[in-house]
């Protein structure tokens, strides 16, 4: 369980710097009114971009593992606090000045992961049955759905819905991973998990990007870290029967309470490019 612990928390540095190359990438790409899929295709002609996305993968490779022994909402609540790592490399390498305020989220944060780490009990990967998946998946297309409505939107309730939309689809991979018995390929292409991880990776992909490109970046991580935590934890809890080690229940939950509070005061590091625009306004700094 130790591995597994430190799997997620590879994740969460992986995903972490990988968002930092990545936000660079979307700011400096022109893209088309609402969401606009082809923004994807323009933004791995980036090499900001495609290095984002290999640590992303290799991230996603550490998150996997770490599913296959950690309940939900161990695993999700370490994987947003990316944010905090993305607010102390800014603060070191960037030169952006962190308040007070959000020192003490940072400080938060490692205090609800330790909590967490004390808390979580050993888990195997969930076994449901085939209408689950299927309903799961049908879950995953309707998120689909919601988010290229939602890219008609105006102002901050785009950035927040969007934002809540990619979050949603990041919390569906993490379901389907969840679920995932078997790793074989053949029984991969047979699991309608895996096109829930597949499709619900991608479209969330899609909707973050376009979301951090025309919106509030507060706004849209905010909403996106409610619901790649909150989502998947009830889901594991309810439906997967994850839960903590005998007794630790009350510190798993101030644990989980803890950091996702401390990275929702870290939210506006969701797209450090912005940071880095107001500490040093120079186009080289940008590059």
């Amino acid at each position: 369980m130790v591995w597994s612990l430190l799997g997620a928390i590879a994740a969460a540095i992986c995903f972490g710097t990988g968002s930092v190359l990545q936000a660079l990438a979307a700011r400096t790409t022109p893209t088309g009114a609402g969401v606009d899929p082809r923004l994807l295709v323009r933004l791995i002609r980036r090499l900001p971009f495609v290095l984002g996305t290999a640590l992303d993968l290799l991230g996603f490779v550490a998150e996997l593992a770490a599913l296959r022994s950690l309940p939900l909402f161990v695993v999700q609540a370490v994987v947003a606090a990316n944010l905090a790592v993305t607010a102390v490399v800014a603060a070191r390498v960037l030169h952006i000045r962190l308040s007070a305020r959000e020192w003490i989220a940072v400080a938060a944060v490692c205090a609800g992961l330790a909590l967490l780490g004390l808390a979580a009990g050993h888990e195997n990967p969930a076994s449901v049955s085939l209408t689950f998946r299927l309903a799961l998946l049908g879950c995953a297309a309707a998120m689909a759905v919601a988010g290229l409505a939602a890219g008609r939107l105006h102002g901050e309730t785009r950035s927040a819905v969007l934002g809540f939309v990619a979050g949603l689809g990041f919390g569906f991979v993490a379901i389907g991973a969840r679920v995932l018995v078997s790793l074989s390929p053949l029984d991969l292409l047979s699991d309608p998990a895996t096109y829930v991880v597949a499709g619900g990776g991608l479209s969330a992909f899609l909707f973050f990007a376009t979301a951090l490109q025309r919106g509030s970046v507060t706004t849209t991580t905010a909403a996106m870290v409610v619901a790649e935590t909150v989502v998947p934890a009830l889901v594991g809890v309810f439906l997967l029967g994850d839960g903590t080690r005998h007794g630790y229940a009350l510190s798993a939950v101030l644990g989980f309470l803890l950091a996702v509070a401390g990275t929702l005061a870290l939210a506006r590091f969701g797209e450090p490019a912005a940071e880095t625009a107001e500490a040093a306004p120079t186009p080289t700094s940008l590059r």
